[in-house]
């Protein structure tokens, strides 16, 4: 199986941290989001994963080397492909077109979810959503008796179902995928001025091609500061149990930290109340500081501080009063 995941979104709504770090790559307790999205397919599937595609922007090479080691750790190769032109879902997904073979999973590199992705690998298509209490914002899915998928419909102005797909998707045939995407391009089918995927996936089930739903138990988006610390919340309470949230070389001292947290590597507390819902990146510094709900990045100074709901980019200076702040790489605030 192959897995590809498109990522080359400007996240303007996640600035400054995007200007100088992709979103797909500002860590949710000690993790880049990517990374943690690979992780939670990879450690559900019951396949053997064969290659990554990450299809990005011009990201730099730091960042592709990143990409292509998170797939390796995780005994896959790793392959980088390009967006330049944001022309849409379908457009991206074609961008990996040599990655579109056999059996496929694709995923957006938008938000995180609480998932098993248990495959049936002999369906055609496996669809997963979350149910919502808003699907106009959506696109959504219309199910038949018998729970096969009969429409797709995108920001419904009246209800249609409360079914939201979340940008995860299984596909039997990658090949196949990629001719009915190659045919949008071709002929300059767009909806709303862009290639969407699903009218590609609409051509392939009005061929007789049946798509079936899967359901995650929670979907945590990353698009905008709030949301993000949301996350952080939701992963670090999730993972406590699952996974070790300490890094190494820490030195505590004279301080209390309110779990769940992540410390990361060479981190120094020094008379600090932490957490809970802190992410501290590695090499960072607190002192005389109370902190709740924020992440801080690495190699970040933060002192004579009490900060919430706030998030820091790497190499940031702070010495704030009373604040909710954010701040990206190299800022200095005081």
């Amino acid at each position: 199986m192959n897995i590809i995941i498109p990522m080359a979104g400007r996240g303007t709504r996640m600035r400054p941290h995007t200007l100088t770090t992709p979103k797909p790559l500002i860590p949710i307790a000690g993790k880049p989001m990517v990374h943690r999205i690979v992780e939670d397919i990879t450690s559900t599937i019951d396949q053997q994963v064969e290659e990554i595609a990450f299809i990005v922007g011009r990201f730099g090479e730091e960042a592709e080397q990143q990409l292509i080691s998170i797939a390796e750790s995780f005994g896959a190769k790793g392959k980088i492909y390009y967006q330049d032109t944001p022309l849409g879902t379908a457009h991206a997904i074609l961008c990996a077109s040599e990655a579109l073979t056999g059996n496929t999973f694709i995923a957006f590199a938008d938000t995180l979810f609480k998932a098993e992705f248990n495959i049936d690998t002999e369906k055609d298509s496996i669809i997963w959503t979350h149910k919502v209490e808003n699907p106009s914002a959506f696109g959504v899915v219309h199910l038949d008796e018998d729970g096969v998928i009969k429409e797709f419909v995108e920001k419904p102005e009246t209800f249609v179902s409360d079914l939201a797909i979340i940008g995860v998707y299984y596909f039997k045939d990658g090949q196949n995928l990629k001719s009915e995407l190659q045919y949008l391009v071709d002929n300059d089918i767009k909806s709303k001025g862009e290639f969407q995927l699903t009218d590609a996936m609409e051509n392939m089930k009005q061929k007789g091609l049946k798509f079936y739903t899967g359901q995650v138990e929670e979907w945590l988006d990353c698009g905008n500061k709030n949301a993000t610390l949301f996350t952080l919340e939701r992963m670090l309470e999730i993972k406590k149990e699952k996974e070790n949230l300490r890094g190494k070389n820490i030195t505590i001292e004279n301080s209390v930290i309110n779990e769940p947290c992540f410390i990361g590597d060479n981190v120094v507390i020094k008379n600090a109340i932490v957490g809970p819902h802190v992410s501290v990146e590695s090499g960072a510094e607190i002192e005389n500081a109370i902190i709740k709900k924020t992440i801080i990045g690495a190699q970040s100074k933060v002192k004579n501080c009490v900060i919430e709901k706030s998030l820091l980019g790497n190499s940031v200076a702070c010495q704030s009063k009373a604040e909710e702040l954010s701040l990206g790489d190299h800022s200095f605030k005081q």
